[in-house]
């Protein structure tokens, strides 16, 4: 047998080998993209799947409802209570007062029945009606609202002032909205939540002084 002839390969001396091997590099095809939808690199690890997660509730509003949400009032006697108020009207800030110091404030608080609220958004607030007082002529405006108070136990309701009138109109929804959720907080933990930083305890609060010209 003859040994096969090898066809020498011509190196160009003025590119050189090296220049050459990368050429024949970028004649070769380029390798494909990965597909950004692949399945497998899109699964989400099981790690990242978190379970039980619960919201916190750290805000509790101390309002009127606004004229434009419809709204419940939670209808166990436990989430609604009787309180004495100071009734910041510029501010529009209600504080708590400790009844141990009613006497020295007679002229100070009013008393009301503070309710637990729901609007339709889940927004839990408390909210406080005055009690009729036997002297207060103007007995329309609590009386209409804490009848929207009641009805709002069992429908879903909008309150909103009529001036003209002098009370609140109250107006049901016509359509059927599912119950609303509570929290699973207690009453106690509402109003702990709600007025954490506005409760009188003793004459030299802040606000006592601030009505009395003290400050």
């Amino acid at each position: 047998m003859s040994a096969k002839s090898i066809k020498p390969t011509l190196v160009d001396p003025a590119v050189g080998p090296a220049v050459e091997s990368a050429a024949a590099g970028a004649a070769a095809p380029s390798a494909a993209a990965p597909d950004p939808f692949n399945l497998a690199s899109l699964r989400l690890n099981p790690s990242f799947l978190m379970t039980g997660v619960k919201k916190l509730l750290t805000t509790v509003p101390v309002k009127r409802p606004s004229p434009q949400d419809f709204v419940r009032v939670h209808p166990a006697p436990e989430y609604r209570e009787n309180f004495a108020m100071v009734d910041l009207k510029d501010d529009r800030e209600e504080y708590l007062v400790q009844p141990a110091i009613l006497p020295e404030l007679a002229n100070e608080v009013v008393y009301k029945t503070v309710f637990t609220a729901v609007n339709r958004q889940g927004v839990v607030s408390l909210w406080p009606i005055r009690l009729p007082a036997p002297d207060d002529r103007k007995t329309e405006w609590p009386r209409s609202a804490r009848e929207a108070a009641e009805l709002a136990m069992t429908r879903w309701i909008r309150m909103k002032a009529n001036m003209s009138l002098g009370a609140y109109e109250i107006t049901v929804a016509e359509s059927v909205i599912a119950d609303p959720v509570w929290p699973e907080l207690s009453y106690a933990d509402l109003v702990r939540i709600a007025f954490r930083e506005r409760i009188i305890t003793t004459l030299d609060h802040p606000v006592i002084k601030r009505l009395r010209g003290q400050s």
